[in-house]
């Protein structure tokens, strides 16, 4: 039986984060496990020397190769993770690190890989090369305005949890690193497999590309006071009407105005906001307390059922009773239907 192996280089450099570079590896050693035959990957961690390379949480990693050496190989799979440094004073909240010197051996790198991809915070060097001009593209979304900003040539699109573009692949934070790694051998080697590692993982589910990000519509990312105090009004009312024209009413906009500050700001229109944020905390509910579908309507202003369990299945992939089912905390009980 021939050996399928595909050829994986992580790039490595100083500061990057642990989890890009270790999860991923975690992912692909479980297809062959589920192969029934020898195939699957061969992952090489690949850096300017063969020092060992300190990563965000100070946990040191030995490389495997050298850029120079592996730059010769054919490569199946380009991985690049990404690292963040603390913004003093741009507004950001924490900065994508582009060190130049690695952005041009990802540059040089990609010219030799079938496939491109970058873990959260990564898909700033893709773009830093050029290798993101044209295309939709995500990363974590507490650096996706920064990505906006420094390369408008890049659709950026802080919503889905990874995003495929061809043979060029954008992940989202942290544990969605895991996701888009599933989403690779899914390609590679069918659905079947995908699902086989996603259990040996003990993943609740293998979450579809277009899935939103937890938590994004509850963290302050937005620049302007007007927006910020939009931001509020709309949390603090969603059992209200909370239409584009309610909204363009209480911030003295035209609905055009309020689109495009929205779009600009939060990367994602008013009523997508609204939506994402009525989901997150009909979440919450889900989990902490007790309360009935119909309650958790009323409070987070879905109007019916119907578009609560649309709504969950549009971002979340599943429906409401079946997210209770998994995720509800041994406390709810205890905790008044609210």
């Amino acid at each position: 039986m021939s050996v399928v192996e595909r050829l994986v280089v992580i790039v490595l450099f100083e500061g990057v984060d642990l989890l890009d570079v270790t999860g991923p590896p975690e992912v692909f050693s479980l297809v062959r496990r589920e192969m029934p035959g020898p195939t699957g990957y061969r992952v090489v961690l690949a850096a300017e020397t063969m020092g060992p390379v300190t990563t965000s949480a100070g946990v040191r990693v030995l490389p495997d190769t050298t850029f120079d050496e592996v730059a010769g190989s054919g490569i199946d799979t380009l991985l690049v993770p990404g690292s963040v440094e603390t913004d003093g004073d741009g507004g950001y909240g924490v900065r994508a690190r582009t060190d130049p010197a690695v952005v041009e051996r990802v540059k040089t790198l990609a010219r030799r890989a079938r496939r491109i991809t970058s873990v959260c915070v990564g898909a700033h060097l893709l773009a830093a090369a050029g290798l993101l001009d044209g295309k939709r593209a995500t990363t974590h979304w507490s650096t996706a305005r920064q990505l906006a900003d420094e390369h408008p040539a890049v659709e950026v699109d802080a919503d889905p949890i990874f995003i495929r573009e061809g043979d060029t692949w954008t992940g989202a934070g942290i544990s969605a690193c895991l996701d888009l790694s599933l989403a690779l051998v899914a390609d590679d080697f069918g659905e079947t497999i995908a699902l086989r590692v996603a259990r040996q993982l003990v993943m609740y589910l293998k979450r579809p590309s277009g899935q939103s990000q937890f938590s994004v519509p509850l963290e302050p990312v937005s620049r302007t006071r007007r927006v910020e105090e939009l931001r509020h009004h709309i949390l603090h009312h969603l059992d209200g009407p909370l239409t584009v024209a309610d909204l363009a009413e209480h911030a003295h906009l035209s609905e055009r105005q309020l689109t495009r500050v929205f779009k600009a700001e939060l990367g994602m229109t008013p009523s997508a906001y609204v939506e994402a944020a009525r989901v997150e905390v009909a979440r919450g509910r889900l989990e902490s307390t007790d309360a009935t579908l119909e309650r958790i309507v009323t409070v987070c202003g879905f109007g019916t059922t119907d578009t609560l369990v649309r709504a969950f299945r549009r971002r979340l992939g599943t429906t409401p009773t079946d997210y209770r089912r998994r995720f509800r905390s041994p406390l709810a009980e205890a905790t008044p239907n609210r």
